[in-house]
């Protein structure tokens, strides 16, 4: 057993991490009806998240380097669980937003650390068995959450779905202590502090325009000073990106074509596949009625089993194939399944999505275990930890800025209808063909791009210290 309490530790946390992204998609409504909240504060409960997770996911693996994988994956642990508690108590929308952020800075620092503390723990066979393992849990925690959601909400009440990671926190805290030795980079990173914070107030700036412009209008001034800030911060950025000696993120990566697409592709691929998930909720539970279980039942469980059976069951297979066809093919299925999904009216059941829900997972299921590999095949050995970084941060934006994009073009379309049933269904409508077609752009261009087969990225050397 204490051979695999590092796994189970590491397993534990990415789940609660990743669970906690998809858990509160059928909570929304609820969440709403508690504090009388409009669409735009049910975004920044999403958003938030999210956004915080990307911006701090680089900066806390430089610093996870330098100062100990152990120590700072028990920190973000810390960090999860108190801010789970504050989420858990807030008494309005504006607490329940700053705990989010402060729970996706906790989540950052797990994050970062999960994948190095598995490579510098176990060796040979047992490595392969525990990326397996920790492979396999990153699916059902999609899978797990909006079930899980839904049962806590229903029963409980939406506060209980943040109250049940205490418990799962002090476990994973008992068998990190237990079974994790403590772990650096041979040179460790400098934290990043320009670029972490450039990075960070470009993404917020930008994200809360749009959310803000659906609100207001697109010529609302406080959305276009919000996107002017968004794009200052973004050259600051770049700037201090090219003049670091230690970047968070090294700029000279994108010249590589491939490289540069798949990230693309990942940043897409998360806003056409997640980000229309919270509108289906809304419209499943307050226009059809539906409760917050059946609601995951129908909106967001069928995508995420059938992504877990193809990722499970077909994952060795699709590593054998070119990146080209796995990710490139797998995008278009998600195009194909969003597609097949908008085609609402007022008299449809939540039924008409999902056979457009499971097309869209089996195209998940191709996509996200290929493009691990296929973005540390395009870099140097050295900087695959940059790259892997730098792909879940991207994985994480496409995520946050889909849903305030697609958030904007639903209350647009609620909005003009007066907030019929017909109009929920159109909004919905709108955001799936955008979707759509957002996919199917990031499948031609891997199509077109991204030519050869992986050659899977050698891990970077790590130290283990006692």
């Amino acid at each position: 057993m204490r051979k695999w309490s590092p796994l189970i530790a590491v397993c534990l946390g990415t789940f609660l991490l990743l669970v906690d992204v998809t858990i509160v998609v059928v909570a929304l409504p609820a969440i709403g009806d508690k504090f009388d909240a409009g669409y735009a504060d049910l975004q920044w409960v999403l958003d938030g998240y999210a956004l915080s997770l990307a911006a701090l996911l680089l900066g806390a693996g430089s610093l996870a380097d330098r100062y100990g994988r152990r120590r700072t994956y028990l920190i973000g642990i810390g960090l999860f669980a108190l801010s789970s508690l504050l989420c858990a108590v807030a008494p309005n929308e504006q607490a329940l937003v700053a705990a989010r952020i402060l729970q996706g800075a906790g989540g950052a620092a797990m994050f970062a650390t999960t994948a190095a503390l598995l490579n510098v723990t176990y060796q040979g066979r047992d490595r392969g068995v525990a990326f397996g393992v920790w492979g396999a849990v990153n699916g059902a925690a999609a899978a797990a959450g909006p079930l899980a959601g839904g049962l806590l909400t229903e029963h409980f009440g939406w506060r209980w779905i943040f109250l049940v990671n205490l418990p799962v926190c002090l476990i994973a805290v008992w068998f990190t202590v237990r079974g994790v030795s403590e772990s650096r980079a041979p040179q460790g990173g400098r934290f990043d502090l320009p670029g972490t914070v450039s990075f960070t107030v470009a993404a917020a700036a930008v994200t809360y325009g749009l959310i803000r412009a659906g609100d207001a209008g697109w010529t609302d001034g406080v959305a276009l000073a919000a996107f002017g800030a968004g794009l200052v911060a973004l050259a600051a950025f770049i700037v201090a990106e090219r003049r670091s000696d230690h970047p968070m993120l090294d700029l000279a990566l994108f010249r590589r074509g491939p490289f540069a697409v798949l990230i693309v592709a990942a940043f897409l691929t998360q806003a056409a596949a997640f980000g229309y998930l919270p509108f289906g909720t809304v419209w499943l539970q307050q226009v059809l009625g539906n409760g917050p279980v059946d609601a995951g039942l129908v909106g967001a469980l069928p995508m995420a089993a059938a992504s877990l059976v193809v990722g499970a069951g077909a994952g060795r297979l699709l590593q054998r194939v070119a990146p080209r066809w796995t990710v490139g093919v797998g995008l278009l299925l998600i195009a194909a399944g969003d597609l097949l999904q908008a085609r609402l009216d007022a008299d449809s059941t939540g039924s008409a999505l999902i056979p457009g829900l499971i097309v869209v997972g089996v195209g998940v299921g191709s996509v996200l275990p290929s493009l691990s590999s296929a973005v540390l095949a395009e870099v140097p050995r050295e900087r695959s930890g940059m790259a892997g970084g730098a792909l879940n941060t991207f994985r994480q934006l496409g995520f946050a800025l889909g849903v305030a994009v697609f958030g904007t073009i639903f209350a647009n379309k609620v909005s003009a209808g007066h907030g019929q049933p017909a109009a929920f269904a159109d909004g919905l409508n709108a955001i799936l063909l955008v979707a759509s077609g957002t996919a199917l752009v990031a499948g031609v261009l891997v199509l077109i791009f991204v030519r050869h087969r992986v050659t899977h990225a050698e891990e970077p050397q790590l130290v283990k210290t006692a």
